[in-house]
């Protein structure tokens, strides 16, 4: 196997690297109905450190297939593949997948259990890093996931906001962050404008926690969302009305002209001007701005910086 750089306590880290081909170690077929055997086997356990939770449930792994529409002329995006549950199914059903894993121990052993698998590809990264123009070339994918939770948003924008965004997006994360994700106006947060922004998102299921070893101490969802062509909004520098955004919800509780302020350390008075610029009440919070309106106060601000 090749021995990246980058890689500490056997997570593989910035670096990305495609493993070799090798003989099959040991079976992982159980592991959806054992997981606890399967580690055993491989002299593995659970990485708290990487949120590994397992998915243990038939029902929802056809949940996720079912949301993710997968055919044979598509190419498959899956992050945190672990015991390869879900990647054996993602095989049998699409062109190419590609499967990105940040736990060296695991990358190994589900290479070499599908080394068979031609239309299969184990990637050794850490995907809130990754250079995902590296993984998928020019093909249009579609990314499906079990998400560790503790970096559901890093990889998300990670791939949203790349130069080669998937069509579709299926992952699995914490019932409160997918909420946070499909909320309208009135429970926006910095998350909900985030992926809006690039596609339409909905909560197709809640899982509960006994669907995955170990169980995790919340309930999870399955999030599907439908990738525009384009963003919503033509923004001139992303990162500015990320900017704009972030300050209107530094103080989430606060009005805007308050939280704005705070936010982007300007005087109250130049605040309450670019909000009356943009025709909107200084009163409101930032949690009732739809993302339309976010676009108009973002371009009475660019007047401005």
């Amino acid at each position: 196997m090749n021995t990246p750089e980058g890689t500490v306590e056997g997570r593989c880290t910035v670096t990305l690297y495609t493993l070799s081909r090798q003989p099959a170690m040991t079976s992982l077929r159980s592991s959806v109905t054992s997981p606890k055997a399967a580690l055993a086997r491989l002299g593995l356990s659970p990485r708290k450190g990487l949120g590994q939770h397992f998915l243990i449930s038939r029902g929802v792994l056809v949940r996720i297939l079912e949301a993710a529409e997968i055919g044979r002329g598509d190419t498959v995006v899956e992050v945190g593949p672990g015991l390869g549950v879900l990647t054996g199914e993602l095989v049998r059903r699409a062109g190419q997948v590609v499967a990105v894993e940040a736990d060296q121990a695991l990358a190994r052993a589900l290479e070499a259990e599908m080394a068979a698998q031609e239309n299969l590809r184990v990637v050794c990264a850490d995907a809130r890093e990754v250079a995902v123009e590296e993984l998928v070339g020019d093909a249009e994918y579609r990314l499906v996931a079990n998400l560790p939770y503790f970096a559901a948003s890093p990889i998300l924008r990670r791939f949203l906001e790349s130069s080669r965004p998937p069509t579709r997006v299926v992952v699995m994360m914490q019932r409160e962050v997918a909420r946070s994700m499909t909320a309208k106006p009135g429970d926006m947060s910095l998350m909900s404008v985030g992926v809006q922004l690039y596609g339409h998102a909905r909560i197709v299921a809640y899982v509960r926690p006994s669907s995955f070893y170990p169980p995790p101490k919340v309930t999870a969802a399955i999030v599907r969302i439908d990738v525009y062509p384009k963003p919503v909004l033509e923004l001139d520098d992303r990162e500015a009305f990320f900017r704009l955004v972030r300050a209107g919800f530094s103080a989430p509780r606060k009005q805007l002209r308050n939280s704005l302020s705070q936010g982007l350390g300007a005087p109250s008075s130049e605040v309450e001007a670019l909000l009356e610029r943009a025709g909107m009440d200084a009163r409101r919070r930032a949690e009732t701005l739809s993302l339309e309106e976010w676009g108009t106060l973002y371009g009475s601000y660019r007047e401005v910086v």
